[in-house]
């Protein structure tokens, strides 16, 4: 029988953080199940950047983060980077690296100190640029990309690594509507492998979509729960000085400004 930690991904305790001389998380405590999309949502400055960042192991903070059970700031780098991708906001690559070259860094945590990319890293890299429709432009450099271009080359990279776990901060910058539906797609499929994906959006019709809300306000998770309950939906009303509401269209909720 499977330990209750077992089907935890991601626990955190007491975590606090600051960004300068400003304390942005207040002592919280979370646990995100495995095989789950968790969407963290809220209104600006509520600290869901920071939070994801601290999970990811980037930001100095205080409390305990594990990650599948084992305290993340005891697992040796390669390891981290191997059970765990990161897709941050604004992330900056050389212009001059092609589209194959940028999702072959996602796997650097597989292979050997200068060892030559193996059949399974090519295996993974085609499977990942194809999964986020980059395939046909592997060869164009980045600086020959949009900014949604850019973005699904990032994702192909965070793909790559075929991490337990991905953590995504506003992935839907810059795609277009069909992509970002594309990108739901390619979460959904993840989901189905058992992965777990945690991401940080301001699209709340799009953040209903997961299977579980995290609701933050002003450094603090105010509510954690199922998409679907109608208890999420009002306190994710709550925490938006209820201007906006929650609606049923079809078999999906959806947030809309409420007159």
């Amino acid at each position: 029988m499977n330990n209750a930690m077992d089907l935890i991904a991601i626990k955190a305790g007491a975590i606090s953080a600051s960004l300068g001389n400003m304390q942005v998380l207040h002592g919280i405590d979370l646990a995100l199940k495995r095989g789950r999309w968790t969407s963290i949502v809220g209104p600006n400055g509520a600290g869901k950047s920071t939070l994801l960042k601290v999970l990811a192991g980037l930001l100095p903070h205080t409390g305990t983060v594990t990650l599948l059970g084992q305290p993340l700031a005891s697992l040796p780098g390669r390891v981290r980077a191997q059970q765990l991708a990161w897709l941050g906001q604004n992330e900056t690559t050389g212009d001059d690296l092609t589209v194959w070259d940028v999702a072959m860094l996602g796997r650097l945590p597989h292979q050997a100190w200068l060892a030559p990319p193996s059949a399974a890293d090519h295996a993974a890299v085609e499977q990942a640029l194809r999964a986020t429709q980059a395939w046909d432009w592997r060869g164009r450099t980045l600086g020959q990309l949009s900014g949604g271009e850019r973005q699904r080359v990032l994702l192909a990279r965070a793909l790559a690594v075929q991490a337990q776990v991905l953590l995504m901060d506003e992935p839907l910058a810059n795609l277009d509507p069909p992509h970002q539906a594309d990108w739901l797609d390619v979460v959904r499929a993840l989901i189905e492998q058992g992965k777990t994906v945690i991401s940080v959006l301001h699209e709340i019709s799009f953040a209903l979509h997961a299977d579980q809300l995290v609701i933050m306000a002003r450094g603090r998770v105010t509510h954690q729960g199922p998409c679907a309950d109608p208890v999420t939906h009002r306190a994710l009303e709550a925490v938006f000085d209820k201007r906006i509401a929650i609606h049923a269209l079809g078999d999906q909720w959806v947030a809309l400004p409420k007159k």
